[in-house]
């Protein structure tokens, strides 16, 4: 029941990872995860996903690093990157538009359905 359309998952919270995993193929997404840094800019580099949703606090790399190695390689700098976080200060959302991020969600503040609607909203 896949749209064809490919969301990279970073996060390193098992039980957040799995609750996004499981609304975004309710919707019908293909859902790659990756759980630290590293892993997210192979596994974009891979699979050329449609929308990646990116942590902030991440193992090996953090999210700004790994925003910052995809903007910088031609073959992802174009795909949408939202990031997905508790971290609310306003210098780490200013940092993340700065990098090019297409989005800046804070986890505690917004339903899984609305991240779901702000994917959707970016691949239109």
């Amino acid at each position: 029941m896949s749209n064809g359309q490919i969301i990279v998952l970073v996060e390193d919270d098992e039980f957040l990872r799995r609750l996004y995993q499981t609304k975004l193929t309710q919707e019908g997404f293909e859902v790659k995860v990756a759980e630290d840094g590293e892993r997210a800019v192979s596994l974009v580099q891979e699979t050329i996903p449609a929308v990646v949703l990116l942590d902030v606090g991440l193992p090996k790399k953090d999210g700004f690093t790994v925003l910052a190695e995809l903007k910088a390689n031609s073959a992802t700098s174009s795909i949408p990157v939202v990031m997905l976080t508790n971290s609310h200060t306003q210098a780490d959302v200013t940092r993340a538009q700065e990098l090019g991020a297409a989005g800046y969600l804070i986890k505690a503040h917004f339903l899984p359905s609305e991240v779901v609607a702000k994917v959707k909203s970016l691949i239109k």
